[in-house]
């Protein structure tokens, strides 16, 4: 345990603690000291039990009010994180949608390539045909001309 040498209000007292936690009380005690002198000039001097007493209930009103921030932007956080989550959950969901929809796109266009190439080969074999039954008519006629 350290020990800590204050002055508080004009009166020297020593304080323990843990160690290595001196100057966190020194700062404490600063601030105390400071609201304690406030609230003296403010008021007037009540006596010092009082002044004690209101600057204790000050302070602990300062801490609850703090206190109740902090709880409150815990709760905001909760709901922020909650909203977090959803939003990440609809990013996966549209992302792994779209992945999907590009699957079945890319399976339609190999279709599609698919489509195009056995219409490509029919008209060829088409044209082939066509070609082959024009030459035989033709070849027809210049035999029935002959004869």
């Amino acid at each position: 345990m350290a020990n800590v040498s204050i002055k508080f209000n004009g009166k020297e007292f020593l304080l323990s603690c843990d160690d290595g936690q001196e100057e966190h009380l020194e700062e404490l005690l600063i601030q105390l000291n400071q609201k304690f002198n406030e609230l003296k000039n403010d008021l007037g001097n009540l006596g010092e039990n009082k002044l004690l007493l209101i600057t204790a209930v000050k302070t602990m009103d300062e801490y609850h009010e703090t206190k109740k921030k902090v709880e409150q932007k815990k709760v905001e956080l909760k709901d922020l994180s909650n909203k977090f989550r959803e939003l990440k959950s609809l990013v996966y969901d549209y992302r792994d949608k779209k992945e999907d929809e590009i699957k079945e796109l890319n399976k339609m266009h190999e279709n599609l390539k698919s489509e195009i190439e056995n219409n490509q080969k029919n008209y060829e074999s088409l044209i082939d045909q066509t070609a082959d039954e024009i030459s035989n008519f033709i070849e027809k006629a210049n035999l029935a001309k002959l004869s």
